[in-house]
């Protein structure tokens, strides 16, 4: 890339040089223009969720802007495309409408290494509707889809009048369109060209600031990105057909814009290059093809060192590097200060099978930062491993929170060998993991351990942001237990995501009435100072203990002593087993679907001043948990059962007008009631089902598709619980 771009760097220089000798023999037409430089645009549209019938019209589109302006276009949907050799014909790879997940790991690379080098980026639409499973193309893309209201119209405002693709736009522009909402809002890392005015149209989500369309560099390269184009005569709107054409020579660097979003911060969510060290001891930067700007930090024996002096680790969450190893690994250590300052956190770095095959790691910091960051290196003899780039997360002053009324049971009684010393429940029903586990469903990340702190426990805590839900009920199985152990290492990567914890007290052996209020001041004092510990504003500012299987003890008259500090619900809808107690929940995933007893139970509740917690399910299967039990279940009908138990919960007629809902479950895996995703492309062999067809999603694009129905769910939920506020 850096051969290919110094190349072009003296192609124009040629041209200026000639077009001055030119100039000097004979002026120039008053108001000419000086011809652009050719180049060359890749248009990708492969969709592997919903595809847009607008594709066509916006290839159309392109090509006739290409012929106009001098940039010829190829179309393609072929993820082969994505190599190093063929990214380097090109000056911008446009993503038009893309949904789901395109690319490979090595497809990605190639692309992330084309734009850090010098490339240009274009997102179109649902370009941000894409990459879920890639942490850094949320990055690239800028943000990632949320959710849209039907097609209307709006009001755009126009931000920036010198950008090239929005300095014809008046200070507003009325168009009709699909107008996304997004999971974050980008400003901070972008700099915005339009936004949306959510006063002149309905199922706007993102308040007064609602970006829509937005650039930023990229490294040596650009990235553009508009939400707009969902609809075909959006394509033949001159407007938007500028909009487009100014995106594009900017992200192919034939004109120059400012679109810096004043980020001073080295470090702080964007990448830094690895060999940008400032201070290092026994390290060298190396070439390598597939890095970004061609080269990585090097060198790297058991001992050796980097600093940063621009890279400030205060307020530092968690570390992630693009690593590739041909070597022994080993471990990357996060210090502050010095090299052997203040230990923040570690991650290992496992063999990749070659110097040029790159992989990204994560570790979480727990330290408190203060001061430069330093990176110190151990493993065995000789080289261990490169790094390309890397990025600290910072802990954010404000989250997007999920609805504090929306709780999944969560399940931490997971391990492995690697991690526990041992198999931990996945060999339920006499199974032999890891392709062979007791479960219907075979989970996205493999057979995990619930104590992996960077690996599965945080990408779990960045799904359960995806579905919207911003409670887990933590599955404890008392004092001193597994899941106790473990539960710090839950409440941290909940907090850095903004979810809360409140607990769901398991029959362990000898639970009575009063070992549950000895419980709940046990899991007060030792976790109640976390940031992510539950407690409900709307009652009293009480946490939540769930009691699973209460009617096994008959008196629970001891729980009056914790009634005004607490929330205790009983899994019961028999209103006449719930004296003591101060909610009431179902848990059972079957139920839902016809909902017995609800309607009741939800009466009871409002009049005695109750919680009424029902619980829904996607579905309920476990007859490789528990060899030979074909019954009950509750096939998921592809998001049909699913959807049939949250529309029973939410109407006051059945449902009996919850106060929170409860998700039966996360990742129950062995009862096949997950809404984790689960594997598409599950060991062969075995007869694991898949989520494929779920909500009409196919492949890796239905793997988190019961995530996004919880969200579109607990909008629903939020809504009608406004709604029912405003008419009281």
């Amino acid at each position: 890339m850096r051969r290919r771009l110094a190349r072009r760097a003296r192609h124009i220089a040629c041209a200026a040089a000639l077009a001055l000798g030119a100039a000097v023999l004979a002026p120039a037409p008053a108001g000419a223009a000086p011809a652009a430089d050719p180049y060359n645009v890749l248009v990708f549209s492969k969709t592997a969720g919903f595809r847009h019938d607008s594709i066509p019209a916006g290839i159309t589109a392109i090509q006739e802007l290409g012929a106009a302006d001098g940039f010829d276009v190829t179309a393609t949907e072929d993820a082969a495309a994505f190599t190093p050799a063929n990214l380097a014909g090109y000056e911008a790879v446009v993503f038009l409408s893309t949904t789901g997940d395109v690319l490979d790991d090595a497809q990605q690379d190639a692309l992330s290494a084309y734009v850090d080098g010098g490339g240009g980026f274009v997102g179109v639409h649902a370009a941000a509707d894409t990459e879920y499973d890639w942490p850094s193309y949320e990055h690239l893309v800028g943000a990632w889809f949320k959710s849209h209201p039907a097609i209307q119209e709006a009001k755009v405002v126009t931000e920036d009048h010198a950008h090239p693709a929005t300095s014809h736009l008046d200070d507003e522009w009325t168009r009709t369109d699909e107008l996304y909402n997004y999971r974050s809002n980008p400003r901070a890392d972008v700099h915005v060209l339009q936004t949306l005015d959510e006063s002149s149209y309905t199922g706007g989500e993102m308040g007064d600031d609602h970006p829509i369309t937005w650039c930023h560099p990229q490294q040596q390269g650009r990235s553009f990105y508009t939400g707009l184009g969902h609809t075909i005569e959006s394509y033949s709107d001159p407007d938007f057909r500028q909009l487009l054409l100014g995106g594009i020579q900017y992200a192919a660097g034939t004109v120059s814009a400012d679109c810096g979003s004043g980020t001073t911060d080295p470090g702080g969510d964007d990448p830094v290059e690895a060999e940008s060290y400032t201070s290092s001891s026994g390290v060298q930067s190396a070439a390598h093809t597939g890095a970004s700007g061609g080269a990585t930090l090097g060198y790297i024996d058991n001992g050796d060192w980097t600093g940063y002096d621009s890279v400030d680790t205060a307020g530092a969450t968690s570390f992630t590097a693009k690593v590739s190893s041909a070597g022994a690994g080993g471990t990357i250590e996060v210090h502050s200060g010095s090299a052997t300052g203040p230990l923040l956190g570690s991650v290992d770095v496992a063999p990749t099978g070659g110097w040029e095959t790159f992989t990204e790691v994560t570790g979480a910091l727990t330290g408190a930062g203060s001061g430069p960051l330093f990176l110190r290196f151990t493993g065995g003899a000789g080289s261990l491993f490169d790094i390309d780039s890397f990025t600290l997360a910072r802990e954010q002053d404000t989250k997007a929170a999920g609805s504090s009324n929306v709780h999944l049971f969560y399940y931490p009684w997971y391990g492995t060998p690697e991690t526990n010393g041992s198999w931990r429940h996945w060999e339920q029903g006499g199974h032999t993991p890891p392709d062979d586990i007791g479960a219907d469903l075979y989970p996205k990340l493999g057979p995990y351990d619930s104590g992996d702190a960077a690996g599965a426990v945080e990408q779990h805590m960045k799904w359960i942001e995806q579905s919207g839900a911003g409670v887990i009920v933590y599955s404890w199985w008392g004092q001193g237990g597994y899941e106790d152990k473990l539960a710090p290492v839950a409440l941290e990567a909940a907090a850095r995501h903004g979810i809360k914890v409140a607990w769901h007290i398991e029959p362990y052996g000898d639970r009575t009435a009063a070992s549950v209020v000895d419980d709940i001041a046990y899991l007060n004092d030792t976790y109640g100072d976390s940031p992510a510990y539950y407690r409900d504003a709307e009652h009293g500012n009480r946490p939540a203990f769930y009691i699973f299987e209460s009617l096994k003890i008959q008196d629970w008259s001891a729980l009056d002593a914790v009634s005004d500090s607490a929330i205790v619900l009983a899994q019961t809808t028999d209103t006449t087993k719930v004296a003591h107690f101060g909610g009431i929940y179902t848990y059972d995933g079957i139920a839902g679907a016809t909902a017995p007893g609800w309607k009741q139970a939800g009466e009871y509740a409002a009049a005695n001043n109750l919680v009424w917690a029902p619980s829904v399910a996607p579905g309920y299967i476990d007859d490789r948990a528990v060899p030979g039990n074909t019954t009950p279940t509750l096939g998921r009908e592809d998001g049909a059962s699913y959807d049939l138990e949250w529309s029973n919960a939410l109407d006051p007629a059945i449902g009996g007008s919850p106060s929170w809902v409860s998700v039966t479950s996360f990742n129950e895996w062995h009862e096949g009631s997950p809404i984790e995703p689960a594997s598409s492309t599950p060991p062969a062999g075995h007869g694991y089902q898949t989520y494929e067809g779920a909500y009409g999603k196919t492949g890796a694009a239905a793997e988190t598709a019961y995530l996004d129905r919880t969200a579109y769910w607990a909008e629903k939920f939020e809504q009608r619980r406004t709604a029912a506020r405003t008419a009281r």
